[in-house]
């Protein structure tokens, strides 16, 4: 038997006396283990009562969607590690046999086989981390389009404005709004690509529609 019930007191004080003197559960990295005990805790440990518990459980919590990937057996239960197992071998007949060396806290020590395999896995975990691709930054933007005067075709200017076309670019919704004496101005949203699409560069293309546009303005612009 490993770790109690981590749900209450006396689980959560077993696991923070474990994490006391390590990162993990079972190695210097994480792995199924911490998967199988973050799984049984459920929510974060207080702080105040489990500081060691509440650092490994935020630590965990930030790799939580590479679960699947990490080393180890995911069939295991959270019961088959930490340190009761090894206690009660100890005192199963009230005592430990006088010829061995009993490690309650699990020694750092691996065989060069073991800490080969280990550091394949640890480098091929960072590697997939490294590799995972980063959502592109976006921008949602909101943009007014004027007109020359009451005249000005408005559905034409609309229809040329979201003629352009680019990568990174999604026209969104828009609106005709009220400026004074008959004329209105074109509100639209789109959201960018900040890598692909320079807003002052579509600014200067919708202000080329030379019969339609007299101006355009960037009412808000804002990270998506």
């Amino acid at each position: 038997m490993g770790f109690t019930d981590l749900t209450d007191h006396a689980g959560l004080s077993a696991l923070n006396d474990w994490l006391a003197t390590r990162s993990y559960i079972i190695s210097s990295s994480p792995s199924q283990a911490d998967v199988a005990c973050f799984k049984a805790i459920k929510s974060s440990p207080d702080s105040s009562l489990y500081p060691h518990a509440a650092r490994w459980y935020k630590n965990i919590a930030s790799c939580e969607d590479e679960f699947a990937s990490l080393p180890g057996d995911p069939s295991k239960a959270y019961t088959s590690y930490g340190p009761e197992d090894i206690i009660n071998s100890a005192t199963a007949t009230g005592r430990a046999d006088d010829n061995d060396e009993i490690d309650l806290f699990c020694s750092d020590e691996e065989d060069p086989e073991t800490a080969r395999i280990h550091e394949e896995r640890l480098a091929a975990y960072k590697a997939k981390r490294a590799d995972k691709p980063k959502p592109a930054a976006k921008s949602v933007v909101i943009m007014e389009v004027k007109p020359w005067d009451d005249e000005t075709d408005m559905v034409a200017l609309e229809a040329a404005v979201r003629g352009i076309e680019k990568n990174g670019l999604v026209w969104g919704t828009s609106k005709l709004v009220p400026v004074g004496f008959g004329v209105k101005k074109l509100q639209i949203n789109l959201v960018v690509e900040d890598d692909k699409v320079s807003v002052t560069d579509l600014q200067e293309e919708i202000e080329d529609f030379a019969d339609y546009v007299q101006s355009s303005d960037v009412v808000t612009m804002q990270k998506l």
